[in-house]
């Protein structure tokens, strides 16, 4: 209680109270998130509370049991985007056991095209490996990431055209 009323009194009003946060802690721990993701979960659910009373909703009638349901529904999200990125890292696993074509100058361009990859934002890698690498649909891609498929064409597009311009300055292309 008086960790509460002194954060009141700094001006951070904490949307929850230690046994809501203790029961979010819980749900999401039960949902199998992993420990270490815990604060951020809660962080979460806090945003998502903040967020609500700011464009002006009522404050949930049971604050707790909806903070429970928010949790969970963070803790499927979690195993989601889990499982996303398992699929993603076998597929890449995939490409990798595929026989390549062997000599100095695959090397070269390989080499290059990896240094290109690790220039690009993250957000354009991302698309540009589901796209080339894993073989992914641009609808496909959009669908995975959550993102509107002309989000992921814009950034394929400037993606291919950063990583062209990188392999010309290199003079490997």
């Amino acid at each position: 209680m008086l960790r509460r009323k002194a954060r009141r009194d700094q001006g951070g009003d904490d949307p929850l109270d230690a046994a809501q946060e203790r029961r979010v802690r819980a749900v999401l721990a039960l949902g199998g998130v992993p420990q270490t993701d815990l604060p951020d979960g809660v962080q979460q659910v806090r945003l998502r509370l903040l967020e609500r009373a700011a464009k002006g909703y009522e404050a949930p009638r049971d604050v707790s049991a909806w903070a429970a349901v928010v949790a969970s529904n963070l803790a499927m999200d979690w195993h989601r985007a889990k499982r996303r990125q398992e699929r993603l890292g076998e597929r890449l696993a995939s490409l990798r056991q595929l026989e390549h074509p062997s000599g100095e100058d695959t090397s070269v361009l390989s080499l290059a095209v990896a240094q290109g990859l690790d220039e690009l934002p993250d957000s354009q890698r991302q698309v540009l490996v589901l796209r080339f690498y894993a073989d992914l649909p641009v609808r496909s891609i959009a669908d995975e990431l959550g993102i509107p498929e002309g989000t992921v064409k814009s950034r394929l597009h400037t993606a291919v055209r950063a990583l062209r311009a990188r392999l010309h300055e290199d003079e490997v292309v």
